[in-house]
């Protein structure tokens, strides 16, 4: 049984975060050749205070 693990930033609406699903699954599905329902999409929102690059968080970048 597949799982895969998503993080994102939040803010996307809860039909793009499906349409991901749906297309990491078939994904899965196409390179493993497993069934759909065997694999489990894990998808973690994190805050902008949360994630950072180069030394500061997304939420500093943007003020940038």
């Amino acid at each position: 049984m597949p799982i895969v693990q998503v993080s994102i930033l939040e803010g996307r609406d809860k039909e793009q975060i499906r349409q991901m699903i749906e297309g990491v699954t078939q994904a899965i599905t196409d390179s493993l050749q497993v069934k759909p329902e065997q694999v489990r999409v894990l998808v973690t929102e994190v805050p902008p205070s949360h994630w950072g690059a180069g030394g500061v968080t997304k939420e500093q970048s943007r003020s940038l």
